[in-house]
């Protein structure tokens, strides 16, 4: 009877903190704005390379939004990227999006970088100035390669 209710504490003990995990989960990966709708933007890249749906959109280091769709266009055989970001920012149309990597072995986002145009971007326009990612094998291939032909 005792092992019954040591097994019973314990598996309630599991579920609390299970449930306050979730719930720590939940408001840390919330976006920084709070109220307010959603837009949704493109973006056309060469590469994506660690990109993922649920991927971060970030703007000065600050999480703003979430990456909900990869597509391959068939015609230009180039990833096409849908963020989903706040409606609240006013993006000019200059705006670059770009796939940025944490460092050398940290994740991938994509990092937009407003521009100053006078007209902004609307919910479902395309960030026309984008950077894909830059694979960290092919720049080591290149210095090798480089530091041999000299």
């Amino acid at each position: 009877m005792a092992e019954n209710t040591t097994e019973t504490l314990i598996g309630g003990i599991v579920v609390a903190v299970a449930a306050g995990f979730l719930f720590y989960m939940g408001q840390a990966t919330a976006t920084s704005q709070s109220g307010g709708g959603m837009m949704e933007l493109h973006a056309s890249f060469r590469s994506v390379e660690g990109v993922t749906v649920g991927t971060d959109v970030r703007m000065a280091g600050v999480k703003i939004g979430t990456v909900t769709g990869l597509d391959l266009d068939p015609k230009t055989y180039r990833a096409v990227v849908r963020l989903n970001l706040p409606d609240n920012l006013e993006l000019a149309s200059d705006t670059q999006a770009l796939v940025s990597s944490e460092g050398l072995l940290g994740g991938s986002f994509v990092e937009i970088v407003p521009g100053g145009a006078p007209d902004l971007l609307a919910d479902g326009d395309e960030i026309e100035d984008t950077q894909g990612a830059i694979s960290v094998v092919t720049l080591l291939l290149k210095f090798a390669g480089g530091g041999a032909s000299e």
